[in-house]
């Protein structure tokens, strides 16, 4: 069984909902990378009392804790006094712990205040745990069952701590047996949709299926246990991946994380050597601003206004067929900006349903690629800003589709060959044998 790990935030500013825990949820992803089986978040505000309280009950029930925060220099700075109360140990001033935080504030030309004094006061057996990037060193000590560790709140601090003095001591402490998460990316499902295309997976057991979903992504994850077989691993992605279709974007492994559909977009323009132009209406410049520093990116242009748009060149739009206009504009840009493909996005509905979020406007793609037209339509509500990001995905998205399958419609895939490499996935919906 992997071990039990606690991940233990103090803070009023925590408990509050003044600062968000971002520290807690990096942690829990690094535990359960490393093997670790976490059962519990749990935050305490700046009360000596329910300190030592909740340090001895985690010691009783958990093999590991992390502790963020509370090693400051300010009267509200508990942690390492609730550490001696709760484990019955002195605190002990540290020289070297002393002379690095003198250390930092002459390299910087200041005078150290006297509370950073406090600072080099560590629990008497505790191991010291440099800290590079600020004056809070951290520490670690095991009392009872558990193996404590005590890292600064900041969390520049906290995770160059983490990843060069926590990791090494925690694989010395345990026997770890790291499971293995694979992150399937989506685009155009939400989690209803996902959840019922997946009802015909047969799920193993011992593999666990979960969700996160934010506007522009929703990632399906499937946390394999330690040692599972590769060929079923492999297989098991595969029907995953088929079952969910053209929506997926990128399959990331813990080791080859792919980034964003931008990201991936970035990779596939830049495989195969296209260029672009592109106009955007609704996403007001946010669509070229995901693209940012892409050279295959010729050209970018934000037109305001449609009927000006039109009117430059010789076209006439008079609210009729606004799927027929986006075409031909699109097959005027490169007389303006040569690329080898253009992507033009313009909307039904005036200035004012854009910024209304009572009311939805309806969003045209139109790719030209390779003398083809490729077209997406699609609804989109909410406020302005809302609507600004999701017309920016959805155009983003039909170039996406056509870089990955060719064509913006594709079929829900039956089978499909998945290939998990450092751009995440290539997933080719005929495979050639």
């Amino acid at each position: 069984m992997n071990p039990i790990l606690e991940i233990f935030s103090q803070g009023e500013e925590i408990v509050t909902g003044h600062t968000l825990d971002t520290n807690a949820a990096w942690l829990a992803q690094q535990a359960v990378r490393q093997g670790f089986c976490v059962t519990r978040h749990t935050a305490v505000g700046d009360k000596l009392a329910d300190l030592v309280t909740l340090l001895q009950e985690i010691a009783q029930r958990a093999d590991c804790c992390i502790c963020t925060g509370g090693l400051g220099p300010t009267q509200d700075d508990l942690t390492a006094e609730a550490v001696a109360l709760a484990f019955g140990v002195p605190l002990q001033f540290d020289p070297k712990a002393f002379a690095q935080i003198e250390a930092f504030f002459r390299l910087r030309q200041r005078d150290m205040p006297e509370s950073n004094r406090k600072q080099a006061l560590l629990p008497k057996g505790s191991v010291r745990l440099n800290n590079k990037r600020g004056t809070a060193p951290g520490f670690a000590l095991r009392y009872q069952r558990c193996w404590f560790v005590f890292l600064p709140g900041v969390p520049s601090e906290m995770r160059t701590m983490f990843v060069k003095r926590v990791l090494p001591l925690l694989q010395k402490q345990f026997v770890l047996q790291p499971s293995t998460l694979i992150s399937i990316k989506t685009y155009g499902l939400g989690e209803s949709a996902i959840q019922q295309r997946l009802n015909a997976l047969a799920l193993p057991a011992a593999v666990q299926l979960g969700f996160r979903a934010d506007l522009s992504e929703v990632e399906t994850k499937l946390l394999f246990p330690y040692a599972y077989p590769q060929p079923e691993l492999t297989a098991l992605v595969a029907e995953t991946v088929g079952l969910l279709g053209d929506a997926v974007f990128a399959v990331d492994t813990q080791d080859t994380p792919s980034g964003s559909m931008a990201d991936v977009v970035m990779q596939f323009m830049a495989d195969k050597g296209l260029s672009l132009s592109l106009v955007e209406t609704a996403s007001q410049g946010l669509l070229a601003s995901l693209c940012v520093g892409a050279d295959w990116l010729v050209a970018a242009r934000y037109e305001p206004s449609l009927p000006n748009w039109a009117k430059q060149h010789g076209l006439v739009f008079d609210g009729g067929d606004i799927a027929d206009l986006a075409r031909q504009l699109a097959g005027s840009v490169p007389t303006d900006n040569p690329a080898d493909w253009v992507l033009v996005q313009v909307y039904e509905g005036s200035y004012q349903q854009l910024q209304d979020k009572s009311q939805a406007i309806t969003v045209h793609s139109v790719l030209l690629a390779d003398a083809c037209y490729h077209q997406s339509v699609h609804t989109v509500t909410g406020n302005s800003k809302r609507k600004q990001s999701q017309a920016a995905l959805l155009s983003l998205d039909l170039l996406r589709r056509v870089l990955q399958f060719g064509q913006y419609s594709n079929p829900t895939l039956e089978t499909g060959e998945v290939r998990l490499s450092r751009y995440g996935l290539q997933l080719l919906a005929n495979p050639q044998k």
